[in-house]
Parts: C-alpha cells; structure tokens; sequence
C-alpha cells in the first residue's frame, strides 16, 4: 500500500444547503487532514481513506453565520471540535466509485456513501505524479444532531434538512 497525501492548495472540502427554501448557502472547512492508503489510486477498491475536518474552520463567507455555526445550535465547537469520516466499502462500477463510510458529527455516527469520479492521472511540472477526484454525498443534517432552525412567516423554514457534502481532492505519493 502506498500512503497518498492531499494537496490542499488544489482540493476543497465544502457543502452546501437549502437557505429560505429559495437558494444556497455554500461553505467549506478551511482546515482537514486526510490520510489516503492505495495499492493503486487509479483503481480504489482496496483504498483506506480516512479525513478529519476541524469545525472551527467552517467558512461560509459570513462571520455572523460561521460563528452561529460553531455554537451550540449547531456544531458546538467547543465539545465537538472534529467531523470523522473513515472508508469501510469500496465499489467500483466503471470509471466510477462508491466510497462508504462512517461519518461522525457530534458524537452521532452514520453510514455515508460518497459518489466518487476519478478524474485522471498527470505529471506536474516537478515530475510529481497527481491524481485528481470529485465526490458527493448527501446526509440529513438532523440525523446528526444539527436540528437548529426558524419556521418563515411565508412557510417553510430557513435552513433546509438536505446538506450536499462536495469533496474535491488532488492527491500525491507521500514522500
């Protein structure tokens, strides 16, 4: 098995979610470490993959929002400073992947699947081997705990239930 690191000035851990029932709010974490584990990464159905996101790193492009975020309505930074996701299931169909794992917020772990595409591999101009990936999945935000929100005088609520999750991942050989 070869260890694979994740370039973070090329890759983007982010999600995104109903705001008012009319738009998005996009977001990130600016902070994760990821451990990657492959014979081949070409081929990922015998890959450990492992991240761990820093909560207090959550940006949303909104100071006011990003610390609503991390309080106790929400993530509570303060007793859960960590989201865990680790691999138990990899399924290859075509060029395409089903990456299953355990997702951990606040104490509360679930099984997730992430739709995984393998975008190619190249050489950078340092003669550095990179892979490239794009994944998604999408959870219910109150399975986990995240259950703060606002009933509109219009109807409906503020925050909706539906959070995509939107991995985007450079990779290198460790090394």
């Amino acid at each position: 098995m070869t260890k694979y690191t994740v370039d973070q000035s090329h890759s983007h851990i982010g999600f995104q979610v109903k705001h008012m029932m009319v738009s998005k709010v996009k977001g990130g974490f600016d902070s994760y470490t990821a451990e990657v584990e492959a014979t081949n990464l070409a081929d990922l159905t015998d890959a450990n993959i492992s991240f761990e996101f820093d909560v207090a790193s959550i940006n949303t492009k909104s100071e006011d929002r990003d610390n609503h975020l991390k309080s106790a309505d929400f993530f509570d930074v303060a007793q859960y400073p960590t989201i865990q996701f680790q691999s138990t299931d990899i399924i290859k169909s075509g060029d395409r992947y089903e990456v299953s794992g355990n997702l951990t917020i606040k104490d509360v772990t679930k099984q997730v699947t992430f739709h995984t595409a393998f975008n190619g591999k190249g050489t950078n101009p340092w003669g550095q081997e990179v892979y490239g990936f794009e994944a998604e999945a999408k959870i219910n935000r109150e399975e986990f705990g995240l259950t703060w929100n606002a009933a509109l005088e219009t109807g409906g609520v503020l925050v909706g239930k539906e959070i995509k999750i939107i991995v985007e991942l450079e990779l290198n050989p460790a090394g």
